[in-house]
């Protein structure tokens, strides 16, 4: 079988660097073996001299890069390039795809995610975020899109900062890490970074302790996840259905900063979980507030299982559990991270915290 092309999601808000980056990656040798999908040539400031060849909608790099404007619906772009790369018109390895300078990113995800078809072989492989450090804080006080943008990244690129202080650039970064303290962060040189840093961002095959363990790191209608147990349906602890971990929906004022209504909480239990207490926790979580989590990572040790598995969930999305079975043995500690928006204080510290409870022990009566 065939794997997955795997697919990074490049945005970032207006204004941040992000075209200016692309356009260096496009020229890049690094790139030779990638498609770009992008909005509008337009945008792009592509040299002649670099161009082998090109058509009303795609365009072929000297660096061997290949770029292709989304046309109508981003499935069908990416559908197009495939049936292309089948017939053997073009060649490629991987895709990034810029979204505009205001896009959530969750609705593509989504397409990657839940497209049966494009889901065979395409495979999200992360969300890369810029953030201009010069205009970034006024930036995120103005525009909640540019805080969600930071809060789904996996990774994020800072950008301009040669126009700002080392003070000034510190105080940004340690804003970007209160929104979202897991996602790992990197400096573009003038516009331009590897592109290495673009690919392998996400855990979505085997790994080693290390990356695993770096990937869920945290300072201070479709449906969820498939169950593990087969018992999500079930209420084992007797725990009331109306209000708590299990309300069908709570409301609370927004506070008046953007920062604020992002919220993050993570977890690490010692011993492996409950599968009928995890199942529960993650039905809840779901029906409770799956549009307002906006990004939710872990490594998770159940019971009954010899390998631990990773979880990745952007809203009420989750990308199929990816089993570890190289994690050492000795190592049963379950790390989870969540970030939600607008959700009631304490919220994700009291979900978190049920993950901690065991379900009660049946006596079977002869």
């Amino acid at each position: 079988m065939t794997a997955p092309i795997p697919v990074t999601l490049l945005t970032g808000f207006l204004g941040s660097g992000k075209t200016t980056l692309l356009n260096a990656l496009l020229k890049d040798p690094g790139m030779d073996r990638a498609a770009a999908v992008i909005n509008e040539f337009g945008e792009i400031g592509l040299d002649h001299d670099l161009i082998e060849s090109s058509t009303e909608t795609m365009v072929l790099m000297g660096s061997g890069c290949l770029c292709c404007t989304v046309r109508g619906d981003l499935a069908d772009t990416l559908n197009d390039l495939r049936t292309r790369r089948e017939a053997g018109e073009i060649d490629f390895d991987r895709v990034v795809i810029e979204t505009t300078g205001i896009a959530d990113p969750g609705p593509i995800v989504q397409t990657l995610v839940m497209d049966g078809d494009l889901s065979y072989d395409f495979a999200l492989d992360g969300v890369l975020v810029t953030a201009d450090a010069a205009t970034g804080a006024r930036t995120l006080d103005q525009n909640f899109e540019a805080v969600q943008q930071i809060a789904m990244a996996d990774r994020i690129v800072l950008t301009k900062t040669d126009l700002v202080t080392e003070g000034q650039l510190a105080a940004f970064e340690k804003r970007i890490e209160a929104i979202n303290p897991g996602a790992t962060r990197t400096k573009a040189d003038h516009g331009r970074i590897d592109p290495k840093i673009l690919f392998g961002v996400s855990l979505h095959q085997e790994s080693t302790k290390k990356q695993a363990l770096d990937w869920v790191a945290m300072a201070p209608k479709k449906p969820a996840l498939p169950p593990l147990s087969g018992l999500k349906n079930t209420n084992p602890l007797g725990l009331p259905q109306s209000h708590g971990l299990f309300a069908s929906g709570t409301a609370s004022p927004r506070p008046t900063s953007h920062d604020g209504r992002v919220s993050s909480q993570s977890i690490e239990i010692d011993t492996p979980i409950s599968p009928i207490v995890f199942d529960l926790w993650l039905e809840s979580l779901m029906n409770s507030a799956a549009a307002d989590i906006l990004r939710l990572k872990g490594v998770v040790h159940v019971e009954g299982m010899k390998h631990p598995f990773a979880l990745h969930g952007v809203q009420h999305i989750f990308h199929p559990p990816v089993p570890l079975s190289h994690w050492p043995e000795d190592d049963k500690v379950t790390r989870i991270v969540v970030i939600g928006r607008d959700l009631p204080p304490g919220y994700l510290a009291e979900s978190l915290a049920f993950l901690r409870s065991q379900p009660p022990v049946t006596e079977h009566k002869l």
